[in-house]
């Protein structure tokens, strides 16, 4: 499921050239703080695929909604108790 998510997220990646002396950047609209700029474009993709990785557990750990992405929902949903009868 993990992996499915990162390759759903990496499809939707959108890459461009910049003045910089990394003019490799790409992000991720739908995941906000996402993105990485590398002075080749394989390597920026490398680098994006990483910081969807950390950002998907940083987000799993401070319980952050993290966006469904081809019906790929990680958020957590506690399981609704049952009342046991006395």
């Amino acid at each position: 499921m993990l992996t499915d998510y990162i390759k759903a997220a990496m499809r939707r990646a959108k890459y461009e050239i910049i003045d910089d002396p990394n003019p490799f950047y790409g992000e991720i609209p739908e995941l906000p703080g996402v993105w990485a700029n590398a002075a080749t474009l394989e390597a920026c993709r490398d680098e994006l695929k990483e910081v969807v990785e950390e950002w998907i557990i940083l987000g799993l750990k401070f319980g952050d909604p993290i966006p469904v992405l081809d019906e790929i929902d990680l958020n957590y949903k506690p399981e609704p108790m049952l009342a046991e009868a006395y």
